[in-house]
């Protein structure tokens, strides 16, 4: 792509509309240039590994791209309007040229590489505030009396960035091998979009009443420690966490009974910790749409309804999920069922059928958006 006049138009109101002028996070408004602090740049350029060289509009000249385009990009990446500042680098003109060779090629329609830009911008800007929230303040403390912060940063993330880099891309590989590994066993297109999920929800009780109680320290604390907590949960019991939300998490299963031991889990390890307030979850099961790493759709609503109603430190599962564990086999289809069972197997002297859960009908009731729908208690088999 070319842009439209190869002249630079100079400076612009900045504004949401076409040809609006955006810049990463890093870039600053040079109006102020004359006060900005020597080592933020010197940062700056040692995080980006260049110097500022190229205004929005001469960036996306580099790039051969439209202004339009690159403001696109630019916006989907969550980055701010600048006007016509120099503040952009040559790894800026790159990254427009490369989005904008895979639409050129073929390989990306438009929206999806705006889409691309759109996920990682807002993926790796909760990863970088999170590092500097949690781990580079912690960090920079002067560690010696008469030591500024300011004379500890740089060596520091001098010493962090190559090795923090290095284990982004690897994690992104491998998180990339495993959602690849997961589309290319489903059973055809479809499915690689609409695809059928245990969803669930586990939700902190009384988390309200808790913000008022408690410090803001405290209760960060104890935020972190539950997101902690379950991530490690979800992750090592073989589910995805889908996101975070403070006092609830969202977590997906491919399965019924990997769902439902990761419900479990967590209600069996926050009862255990004293500081950690009653715990509900909801699952349910059944098509699931995915987008950009988040899940929507019915199953999702009904999952999250089912986790307002369940008892504290219990777990509510919907009609499909109860029938797909009866089905595999982890659960009985029903108690009289599993009586017959075992009766059956000791008069033949064989062992009975083994099941990891138990499943106890609730009373019908209606849920908001949802209609009636029909609860089931989950917990194991004793």
């Amino acid at each position: 792509m070319t842009v439209d006049d190869d002249t630079d138009p100079g400076p612009r109101e900045s504004g949401s509309g076409a040809g609006a002028q955006h810049t990463p996070h890093h870039a600053v408004d040079h109006t102020h240039e004359p006060s900005e602090d020597p080592l933020a740049i010197r940062i700056e350029q040692l995080i980006l590994g260049a110097e500022r060289r190229y205004t929005p509009f001469q960036a996306a000249r580099s790039a051969g791209v439209s202004m339009e385009l690159a403001s696109r990009f630019w916006r989907a990446m969550g980055f701010a309007d600048i006007g016509q500042a120099k503040a952009l680098t040559e790894a800026d003109v790159l990254a427009l040229r490369r989005l904008a060779g895979l639409v050129e090629a073929g390989l990306l329609s438009e929206p999806m590489a705006v889409q691309v830009a759109r996920s990682t911008g807002q993926t790796t800007a909760r990863l970088a505030e999170w590092q500097i929230d949690s781990f580079l303040e912690g960090l920079t403390e002067p560690p010696e009396p008469g030591m500024t912060r300011t004379e500890v940063t740089y060596p520091l993330v001098e010493l962090l960035l190559p090795e923090l880099e290095e284990f982004l891309v690897y994690v992104w590989r491998r998180q990339l091998a495993a959602a690849t590994g997961r589309v290319v066993q489903a059973q055809d297109d479809e499915e690689m979009v609409d695809r059928r999920l245990a969803v669930g929800f586990a939700d902190l009780v009384g988390f309200t009443r808790l913000t008022r109680r408690l410090e803001e320290e405290e209760l960060g604390e104890l935020v972190e420690a539950f997101e902690t907590t379950a991530a490690d949960l979800v992750a090592a019991h073989g589910g995805r966490l889908i996101k975070t939300l403070g006092d609830e998490v969202l977590f997906a299963a491919d399965d019924a009974g990997t769902a439902a031991e990761i419900a479990l889990r967590l209600i069996e390890t926050m009862a255990n910790d004293e500081t950690m307030p009653e715990l509900r979850v909801g699952i349910a099961f059944g098509t699931v749409t995915t987008r950009m790493g988040d899940v929507f759709g019915t199953t999702v609503n009904l999952a999250s309804r089912l986790t307002s109603i369940a008892p504290k430190d219990a777990v509510l599962v919907d009609q499909a999920l109860a029938e797909e564990l009866g089905r595999t086999g982890d659960a009985p289809v029903s108690e009289a069922e599993a009586a017959l069972a075992a009766e059956q197997a000791e008069k033949e002297g064989t062992e009975p059928p083994s099941y990891r859960f138990a499943l106890r009908p609730m009373w019908q009731r209606p849920v908001r958006g949802l209609g009636v729908v029909e609860p089931w208690l989950l917990s194991r088999r004793s």
